[in-house]
């Protein structure tokens, strides 16, 4: 009988690799990613007919208006999700983390570009197939209507971001997000990786990279967040940091 690394087979692209994994069962994110509605039998049948897919830190994972071909849950790393505007510019539209699923959309193309901000690895599930689970299993459909819920309320919470706060409490209110999102991972909530660029994070809350920095300077000098290593800031007075993103 062959090994599993005996029938893995690498197919390249020029956004990562996919290759033929049968993991579901000892999977990092198993408990908490869309698939943990499903029993072992029919992970035991998505197993068959997932890939695994690795990208670099800035590898694209599919750009807009490419035709859709699978949904995928990140097992590890970061994303960032952003569209184009007719005069250039970009707008990051959201990101996504270890156990996010991505491509909850049923559409014909991609409504925006999916970019590693880090080395990320992701389970990738053919389209058509996945939709015959989403058919077959009323959890799997449950869930997958969760996952739309919460991205309309994500939209939402976005629109007021851009709409009604100040630079001060956009970016307080991202941190909170972050550090709820950790948590939620199992991580330290006050010890924040920030994989994401300072242009990345004025791209999302509508703030130019120089007022990103005068904005970071200024809540670390009033001591409600200091500067860690690279990549990392430390949230050191949560309850001052709650009170600036609620205004």
């Amino acid at each position: 009988m062959k090994t599993v690394s005996q029938m893995q087979t690498e197919v390249r692209s020029g956004c990562g690799s996919a290759s033929v994994v049968n993991a579901c069962s000892d999977c990092s994110v198993r408990s908490r990613a869309i698939c943990a509605v499903l029993d072992n039998s029919e992970l035991a049948e998505l197993s068959k007919v997932n890939r695994h897919r690795s990208l670099g830190a800035g590898d694209c994972l599919f750009f807009e208006g490419d035709p859709t071909e699978a949904y995928y849950v990140v097992t590890d790393g970061a994303l960032k999700l952003y569209k184009l505007l007719p005069d250039g510019r970009r707008q990051v539209i959201g990101f996504l983390f270890k156990g996010d699923f991505l491509g909850a959309t049923f559409s014909e193309e991609h409504a925006f570009t999916v970019e590693a901000l880090t080395p990320t690895e992701l389970c990738q599930m053919p389209r058509e197939k996945f939709e015959l689970f989403v058919n077959d299993s009323q959890p799997l459909g449950r869930k997958l209507l969760q996952v739309a819920t919460n991205g309309l309320a994500s939209a939402q919470e976005q629109m007021l971001l851009l709409g009604r706060k100040t630079a001060q409490e956009r970016l307080a209110s991202f941190l909170v997000w972050m550090s709820a999102r950790a948590e939620e991972r199992g991580d330290d909530g006050d010890h924040l990786g920030v994989p994401m660029s300072r242009t990345d994070m004025g791209d999302y809350l509508g703030l130019t990279v120089e007022t990103v920095s005068r904005t970071i300077t200024k809540l670390k000098t009033s001591g409600v967040i200091s500067l860690a290593e690279r990549g990392y800031i430390e949230i050191r007075n949560r309850d001052r940091l709650e009170e600036i993103a609620e205004g």
